[in-house]
């Protein structure tokens, strides 16, 4: 219980810290988080390495049987042993002198792999000022792309790598060689140059290796699964095996469909990766009638708040309180005051929607405070945010999602409520502090929504006119929900693959 409740405010500094780290950075920042990561790394170690510390937590584990534990605290005791055993408290002296060693350099990789991601995505523009290379992209999309290049103090069309700028350029630009040349840009991020990451990255799987290797693990995978509910590599491969034995022959399908309908729409050449999304979103429109543009309008964000927030009414009954005199680390982000159906308090809920320079891309939710009962049996109710990277109002539209923005909303809020619901004593337990494979699920499930007919119902009207959005159009989006499924299922089946691959290593 000591060992639970100590280092309150560096845990506090260091949650505030790595969260703006990755949702408003800047060179100072980051500048701190590389002195920082190997002096963290080094306090950690102190505390995991002690071997009187871990001879008291030994001894707890190996009577706990004669104390009548609870399950949360039979779960936080074997929870803090483990980490120990983990962390090389079993180790000799000078094996935990070479693990100081390899935790201390995988910090800082870490840290150096986020910082070259986020500067090779900034250093990275397109500016396009001929208006026969920007044919096809609507004019939602240009102007979204005007804009950005004002705030640079650019005159045309700038186009850039983040995800409201790179999906539509993809899916509409009907210059080949443009949309060869953002691919590949995006796919090449930190790859070559002052931002490399190819040498983190090798570095990073070879110190994780000898990590694995030093605590007596044959690989970097082993090490971890031990403690996911896969258990082991050979469930894992299993697992993704099976998935690509189901939908490898969809997936060809598709792609056999998507050439023949690129060669009667005038591609001479092979289908390349720089031209699925463009025939696929052509080949959408075809079948189902629908395409990201149609459906936009109805997706002004402020209605989506609003029906994602009336889910969370319906499903838990939460309630959510706009409170600008709540601090907030950036201008756009909102905070909210989150009371359950009785009124009582349950959390704060920050939403930060927009890309911005200091940002990592994607979407992601995180904590500023874990939920947790303190020394006082005080309840400490959590402090949650999510980040994310949608289109931008502009000068004449406001923000309108596509489907998939909306979906990542979804995912984004399962994961917050996850985090606002949390009702345990201990903080090592709360929320999302759950094995790694059960933290998606509260995001899976409420993604499922956004091609309800019932839900979208609620709250999808036109910004301009105020209408519904029409039966027809809820249909075409329920009926497009599976179109290509088998392409997205390997794409998604090869990150596991490629990670597995990386730390099933048995030699550097």
């Amino acid at each position: 219980m000591a060992l639970e409740r100590s280092g309150k405010l560096l845990g506090t500094v260091e949650s505030v810290f790595y969260n703006l780290l990755s949702a408003e950075s800047n060179d100072e920042m980051q500048k701190i988080a590389n002195e920082m990561a190997p002096m963290e790394s080094e306090h950690t170690n102190n505390i995991y390495l002690n071997e009187t510390l871990f001879s008291r937590v030994k001894s707890v584990y190996g009577r706990r049987n004669e104390f009548h534990l609870g399950a949360e605290q039979q779960t936080l005791l074997n929870k803090i042993y483990d980490v120990f055993a983990s962390r090389g408290a079993a180790l000799d002296k000078e094996q935990k002198a070479k693990y100081r060693e390899l935790s201390a350099e995988s910090s800082l990789l870490q840290v150096k792999f986020g910082e070259n991601l986020l500067n090779s995505t900034n250093a990275y523009e397109m500016v396009l000022n001929d208006n026969l290379r920007l044919k096809g992209l609507p004019d939602s999309v240009l102007e979204a792309a005007e804009l950005r290049a004002h705030k640079k103090g650019k005159s045309g069309y700038l186009f850039d790598l983040s995800a409201p700028s790179y999906v539509p350029f993809m899916k509409y630009c009907e210059d080949r060689e443009l949309r060869k040349e953002l691919y590949m840009a995006r796919n090449s991020k930190a790859l070559g140059g002052v931002y490399d990451n190819s040498s983190v990255v090798k570095k990073l799987a070879n110190t994780r290796l000898e990590m694995a290797k030093l605590l007596g693990f044959e690989d970097y995978a082993t090490y971890v699964l031990r403690r996911r509910m896969a258990g082991d590599s050979g469930h894992v491969y299993k697992l993704l095996d099976d998935l690509y034995d189901a939908f490898k022959p969809e997936a060809e399908k598709e792609k056999e469909e998507m050439a023949s309908f690129a060669r009667k729409n005038g591609l001479e050449d092979d289908l390349m990766p720089w031209d699925w999304a463009f025939y696929s979103e052509k080949l959408r429109n075809d079948k189902y009638s629908i395409n990201d543009e149609m459906t936009r309008p109805y997706f002004e964000l402020g209605r989506v708040k609003d029906g994602v927030f009336g889910l969370a009414t319906r499903l838990y009954g939460l309630k959510f309180v706009l409170n600008r005199s709540i601090p907030v680390y950036h201008e756009e982000v909102e905070a909210y005051e989150v009371y359950d159906e009785d009124g009582s308090y349950l959390a704060v809920l920050y939403v930060d929607f927009f890309p911005r320079d200091g940002k990592q891309g994607g979407a992601w939710m995180t904590e500023f405070q874990c939920q947790h009962v303190d020394e006082k049996g005080q309840d400490v109710r959590p402090h949650i945010s999510i980040v994310m990277n949608l289109t931008r109002p502009t000068k004449t539209r406001p923000s309108l999602l596509s489907i998939d923005e909306l979906s990542t909303f979804l995912h984004e809020f399962g994961h917050a409520v996850h985090g606002m619901l949390s009702h345990v004593n201990y903080e090592t337990l709360a929320g999302t502090n759950v094995f790694r494979d059960f933290v998606e699920m509260p995001s899976q499930v409420m993604e499922n929504w956004a091609n309800e007919k019932d839900y979208l119902d609620g709250f999808a009207a036109h910004y301009q006119t105020g209408e519904k959005m029409p039966v027809d159009l809820i249909d075409k989006i329920k009926e497009e929900a599976n179109f290509h499924v088998g392409y997205a299922t390997l794409r998604q089946l090869s990150f596991g693959y490629l990670d597995m691959a990386w730390h099933t290593i048995k030699e550097p």
